[in-house]
């Protein structure tokens, strides 16, 4: 006996072909959007690149001025000694005057697509390989070139330098600050090359408005504060350190 089969005929209603075009709108602007964020990842990356080339750029172009010397100078004072019931003695002494040299406050340097960079000295960071120029300005431009200088005196100079950069979530610029610990030790070398080991004391987080981290009373000590952003950019690392 033959078996007869009998299929069903399916029927694409309305609502099945709404949801077919949802599915394909949905699919689409994924792909789109896994395309746009690729390459806006890509981008990324290579901008912080070419800011990091930037940046070496500068560091080799820094020329060091001689260390700051004193110079000598002799002077002849002429002292009036009243004497009771005498008549006034004149003596003369021979004193001798010393007078510091300025060293400059800034270089400025030009790097090969003809942008002038403003630097006061070198950071160097031997534990988690940082090594970069300081620039004097601070501005959201200048912090994706290199560290930059938010406030204080200039390097190596009683007060304390606070040096804000970006933390980029890999091995550039201030990524690595937050891994230091008590004890790391920061090389700051001013313009005239005289470099000065600072030693990690403190650490903490805070919030972008709380700037207590940048006071000046250091009781004549020289210190530097180190400032970089948390991976989620809500709070600020801050790295305190000072001359031993």
């Amino acid at each position: 006996m033959n078996q007869i089969l009998v299929s069903q005929k399916l029927y694409i209603t309305p609502d099945m072909k709404r949801k077919k075009k949802v599915f394909k709108f949905e699919f689409f602007l994924s792909v789109f959007l896994l395309c746009a964020l690729s390459s806006y990842a890509i981008y990324a990356e290579y901008d912080r690149n070419k800011s990091e080339e930037v940046s070496k750029e500068i560091l080799q172009e820094i020329s060091f001025r001689e260390p700051t010397k004193l110079v000598d100078e002799e002077v002849i004072v002429v002292r009036l000694n009243a004497i009771p019931e005498e008549e006034d003695v004149a003596t003369t002494e021979v004193v001798q005057i010393e007078q510091q040299v300025n060293v400059e406050e800034e270089q400025k340097l030009t790097a090969s697509d003809g942008t002038s960079y403003y630097t006061i000295g070198v950071i160097n960071i031997p534990s988690i390989n940082v090594n970069y120029p300081i620039l004097s300005t601070y501005t959201d431009e200048l912090l994706k070139i290199a560290p930059c200088k938010f406030h204080g005196p200039n390097p190596n100079e009683v007060g304390n330098l606070c040096i804000a950069g970006h933390n980029y979530r890999n091995s550039k610029f201030f990524s690595k600050v937050p891994n230091l610990q008590l004890g790391d030790t920061i090389e700051i070398t001013d313009l005239s090359g005289r470099m000065l080991t600072y030693t990690v004391y403190d650490k903490f987080i805070v919030n972008p408005d709380e700037l207590a981290c940048t006071s000046q009373l250091t009781n004549g000590k020289k210190e530097i504060t180190l400032i970089t952003c948390t991976n989620d950019n809500k709070q600020r690392h801050i790295i305190k350190a000072r001359v031993m």
